[in-house]
């Protein structure tokens, strides 16, 4: 038997064993609110996550196996190509043998240097050169986070304030290939996640015939921070949006490097989810972006909400919460702050958080409110695909426990909407049931989070650009996802996130799921369809629905994606249209 059969048997019967054992284990999670870090115990889902708590120890397990055995399958199969080595910039980096799709990937990337001493709350600076040939095998260290969404990223426990690092999927076999490139921003409240999570795997997009690029970017007080003596010292006037210039320079790193992976940087799709969609919304509105990207992707967020709780923030509040901040620590400058641990910093948020919204109108980055920019079409125009969820409510619904006094439904109402509480309980009802309520509320918060920033952003760019803007629905809910956990992030109904594991066709990822014959035609119609968006601008192609350009003003056509695939009326206009109007009216200028 030769090395390689060993390899490939160990990779089925060792899992398969291991599986075994997995069975007769047992595993405990933690529920943990979205908004605080404290470990919370409602009755209504502590039996979902002990159901779940089990799947989720054999699923992270059988992973850590496979990912050992593709790793010594990786060194047998690239022995001989050990010495050979690819140049980018800082230094050269190891080459990397196709896998099973013919794709080629390579992992833990640094795009800038790391953000740490005196380099923390400053804008990213140029990668530092190193000697010899860097291995491609690990993933980069995500970036300072907390755990308030549980462990999103399984297989990469390395955390660090050193965490700038980026990877690449490539399918390319040819010197002569020039290749669209797809670049991923991971959504998380821009609090958490990483690049390198599991149901980000680049493999199977790429091997529809583009270049996946994933990133981290600084994250919570680490990436987000505004305070006047940053503000002072930075040389732009600006502070707060450190995450995003993180993006911008992971961008600038892909124009400058990724002809070297057959990546053409004249076809830079961004794409992101949540609040990687919130971020893209706002590159599509810096001035500092042009010809970074030509094309533009947002699921499930769009920061042109014109109020501070979901959307970008004046500086001089963002100013205002980070000197309350740095008091809260005992701190009397910025200097001091930067001599602290990360970890004490961490801490320090974790008692005293701060509402980061999703950045800041510095002036800079973001040199206006975006829903100003959009609406005088100042915006980067180029063609967009945006849409979301079913029940982009249910998560938050979920997560946000109404205390036992807390007054009745129509009276939060009414409080909330002020003189348009009348027109918000005909849109959304509080019913003659607590499930009725629920379910308006549900309604409620998804479109006041996720959907009516998203509606927004496609509304304005489709009516002030010149480019085709693209509206999809997302209707199907994975067959076997719990009712409610961490990970794998899940809610009732067609949830916040839900999305992700058809758009980059993973749902592999989710091995105990009974996946259906509808959910791998769904999977495999929105990875060719993001896909075909990246090559042409136009997500259509041959052998799918046809989807046409949304048309505002409320005669366009929305592409339903779920077990049916195909064009409906835009519906629920009306709840956005009263958001629009409420929004205008309380605006923070």
């Amino acid at each position: 038997m030769t090395v390689l059969q060993c390899l490939i048997g160990c990779a089925f019967f060792g899992i398969a064993r291991f599986d075994l054992f997995c069975r007769s284990a047992s595993n405990h999670l933690m529920t943990i609110d979205l908004t605080r870090d404290e470990i919370l115990a409602p009755e209504s889902i502590a039996a979902a996550e002990r159901e779940n708590s089990m799947r989720t120890f054999m699923r992270s397990a059988k992973r850590s196996l496979a990912a050992a055995v593709a790793a010594l399958a990786a060194i047998f199969l690239t022995g001989a190509r050990a010495a050979e080595s690819l140049q980018i910039e800082g230094g050269q980096i190891a080459d990397a043998a196709p896998d099973a799709f013919g794709v080629r990937v390579f992992k833990g990337i640094p795009y800038a240097a790391p953000p740490v001493g005196e380099l923390r709350w400053k804008a990213p600076q140029p990668v530092q050169p190193w000697n010899g040939i860097r291995s491609i095998a690990e993933w980069g260290p995500r970036c300072v986070q907390s755990s308030r969404l549980g462990d999103l990223d399984p297989l990469n426990k390395r955390m660090d304030e050193d965490c700038l690092y980026l990877n690449i999927w490539t399918p390319a076999t040819s010197s002569s290939q020039s290749l669209p490139v797809m670049a991923w921003i991971h959504g998380g409240s821009n609090l958490n996640g990483a690049g390198s999570q599991p149901e980000f795997d680049g493999s199977h997009l790429a091997s529809k015939g583009v270049v996946v690029v994933t990133i981290n970017y600084r994250l919570d007080v680490f990436g987000f921070l505004a305070h006047p003596e940053l503000t002072k010292d930075s040389g732009t006037n600006s502070s707060g949006n450190y995450g995003l210039l993180d993006q911008i320079a992971a961008l600038k790193w892909v124009q400058r490097n990724i002809r070297t992976f057959r990546g053409d940087p004249n076809q830079v799709t961004l794409f992101g989810e949540s609040a990687g969609a919130f971020d893209v919304s706002l590159l599509m509105a810096s001035p500092l972006v042009k010809g970074l990207f030509t094309r533009a992707i947002g699921e499930s967020g769009g920061a042109l909400t014109t109020i501070a709780a979901f959307g970008p923030k004046p500086l001089q509040i963002g100013e205002q919460d980070g000197v309350k901040f740095v008091r809260a620590m005992g701190m009397n400058s910025i200097a001091e702050l930067r001599a602290k641990p990360a970890r004490d910093i961490l801490e320090a948020v974790i008692k005293n958080p701060i509402t980061y919204a999703f950045g800041v109108v510095d002036g800079y980055v973001v040199p206006e409110h975006p829903a100003s920019i959009y609406a005088g079409g100042k915006q980067n125009d180029v063609p967009l695909l945006v849409g979301w969820n079913a029940d982009e409510g249910s998560l938050f619904a979920a997560r946000i426990p109404l205390p036992a006094d807390a007054p009745p439904y129509a009276e939060r109402i009414r409080a909330q909407f002020k003189d348009q509480a009348d027109a918000a309980l005909k849109l959304y009802p509080p019913g003659s049931t607590p499930q009725e309520e629920r379910a308006s509320l549900t309604a409620l918060l998804g479109d006041e989070i996720i959907a009516y920033g998203s509606w927004a952003w496609a509304e304005r760019a489709a009516t002030s650009g010149r480019s085709p803007v693209y509206r999809y629905r997302f209707t199907r809910r994975p067959p076997g996802a719990p009712e409610l956990s961490l990970y794998p992030l899940t809610a009732p109904g067609v949830y916040h996130f839900a999305e992700v594991y058809y758009v980059f066709n993973n749902l592999h990822v989710m091995s105990d799921w009974p996946w259906e014959s509808d959910d791998r035609r769904l999977a495999d119609a929105m990875s060719s369809y993001w896909t075909n968006f990246a090559k042409t601008g136009d997500p259509n192609g041959p052998g799918l629905p046809q989807w046409l350009a949304y048309k505002p003003g409320g005669g366009g056509q929305v592409m339903e994606l779920g077990r049916l695939i195909a064009l409906h009326s835009e519906r629920d206009r009306d709840r956005y249209e009263f958001f629009d109007a409420f929004y205008r009216k309380t605006a923070v200028r």
